[in-house]
């Protein structure tokens, strides 16, 4: 006999965006208390966080300014970005550090925050301006990741996890610093958003701010890509249509570069200012480059960013506080690989009709969307409907016990294996292996740390019994112990990712 599942009520529409906002406003406030509990009762490694020199171009190099409470937290490269916010770009190395975080410091503490300029100088007032816009631009951003979530998932319970996960992730303390994180959160997952509903205008909007904030954001133009070349596939292969694949070429061509313009824009200022008008005594050895690219050159001058080069065996204690993340990224990447072998390994060209229903729309170009559309809903529908029976079954009481990752992975996993994931798994593949490979390690954790699979693969762990569920309680401790671990050394000047 077949138990039938209990009635429930479904909840109002936007209870889940409800449950949401107060998770996200509830770890900011976690964060920031603990970053005044422990700056509080620890001694902090370095004090010279709080001196403030006169910019070079003030007119009076010996004033000074007395340190205020809101500079305590002014640590690591939160110095830089203050510092830029206040004085501009001095000296070659600043240029490492984007312009959108400084450029929104500045212009809200002179309009938004200006009235308690005669209570505050200027670098306390831009470290609160950067607090209060971090914050609030996490809290969208945890809005705009469950929109997201629900929209690729479409599962509100498995969105509604995924999104907490998101709001208590390991590497909190950046989102609620004087970091670029929160910004590049809130743009990035705008843009992944409104592109996967098809605003592909908006999304190019996004993903070019985000590059602004983090070089990382040009890094979405491969999104884009992405769906220009399957675009021009099927209006090439399946419609016959030559001259529509070619304008779906040349479009996706032209959002590609207006991702790259501000982030190409703002080497070209570097260049600028630190090329133009030089003798040939004081002119940088980047300047002569036949590609002057002044990011990759501090990178590796000043930071020793490259291939292999942290491989080192004094490095080993930053891998292994980065393997929790990167382990986390090659299951993610690993199990869907695994589970839609033909998917993955094509590109998503040779996927089947079955997979391709749920995210073939944002696929296609704005003429053939309509029509493509109806053709597949009922298709579409049904595989959800079927999906949504089996994982039930399959997590109800009695089989609870029965349920194994690697048996029938379509039932278990309906939204993370579905076909518009791919482009988010192969970003977040390419991610992490330049985190590993390239960069320094340690800050794989907050690099990743806006990558949407890692927080859908672990939250389909979480949601369901079997074998793997306790790795469900491993995630959360491994977070946990994070956020705590990094609002007590980072904000007291020690190493942490």
């Amino acid at each position: 006999m077949v138990e039938t599942l209990p009635h429930h009520t479904p909840p109002p529409p936007n209870h889940h965006q409800v449950l949401v906002l107060k998770s996200a406003i509830c770890s900011r406030l976690l964060l920031v208390t603990l970053i005044i509990l422990f700056r509080t009762l620890v001694s902090p490694y370095d004090t010279s966080a709080s001196l403030n020199p006169p910019c070079l171009s003030t007119p009076n190099p010996n004033s000074t300014t007395h340190p205020s409470p809101l500079e305590n937290g002014v640590v690591w490269d939160s110095v830089y970005f203050l510092r830029i916010a206040q004085c501009g770009y001095e000296y070659e190395q600043t240029f490492a550090f984007l312009p959108l975080l400084p450029l929104s410091l500045s212009l809200s503490s002179h309009t938004l925050f200006a009235f308690l300029s005669p209570f505050l100088n200027q670098r306390p007032l831009l470290a609160l301006s950067a607090y209060v816009i971090n914050n609030m631009a996490f809290v969208l951003a945890a809005l705009y990741f469950y929109k997201l979530s629900l929209t690729v998932l479409k599962d509100p319970q498995i969105a509604l996890r995924a999104t907490v996960f998101f709001c208590f992730n390991p590497a909190s303390i950046f989102y609620s610093s004087i970091y670029s994180e929160s910004l590049y959160a809130l743009l990035c997952f705008g843009g992944m958003y409104h592109f996967m509903s098809g605003g592909n205008n908006l999304a190019v909007l996004f993903f070019a701010l985000s590059g602004c904030a983090r070089s990382n954001g040009v890094l979405n133009a491969g999104y884009l890509c992405f769906q220009t070349m399957h675009r021009a596939y099927h209006a090439m292969f399946q419609e016959k249509r030559v001259t529509l694949a070619l304008q779906i070429v040349i479009a996706g061509a032209l959002r590609t570069a207006c991702i790259f313009a501000p982030f190409v824009a703002f080497q070209a200022y570097g260049y600028y200012n630190m090329c133009v008008g030089r003798s040939p005594d004081e002119i940088r050895p980047w300047c002569k480059a036949r590609i002057p690219l002044l990011y990759n050159y501090i990178q590796s001058h000043y930071w020793g960013v490259g291939f292999l080069r942290y491989f080192q065996l004094k490095q080993l204690p930053n891998f292994l506080l980065a393997s929790p993340i990167l382990s986390l990224a090659l299951c993610s990447v690993v199990h869907y690989a695994k589970s839609r072998p033909q998917n993955f390994l094509s590109l998503g060209f040779l996927a089947p009709m079955e997979e391709k229903s749920r995210g073939v729309v944002f696929l296609l170009d704005e003429l053939s969307r309509s029509k493509e559309a109806r053709s597949v809903k009922k298709s579409s529908v049904r595989v959800e409907e079927h999906s949504n029976l089996r994982r039930r079954k399959n997590v109800s009481k009695g089989d609870a016990a029965n349920v194994h990752l690697e048996s029938e992975p379509a039932a278990i996993w309906p939204g993370y294996l579905s076909a518009s994931v791919l482009p988010f798994v192969l970003h977040l593949g390419f991610m992490a292996c330049t985190a590993f490979f390239i960069m320094h390690v340690q800050v794989s954790t907050r690099f990743l740390s806006a990558s949407p699979p890692l927080y859908w693969f672990a939250s389909y762990i979480m949601a369901y019994p079997g074998k793997y569920s306790r790795w469900g309680y491993v995630m959360w401790a491994y977070s946990i112990a994070y956020i705590f671990l990094g609002s007590l050394l980072f904000s007291n000047f020690y190493p942490f990712t």
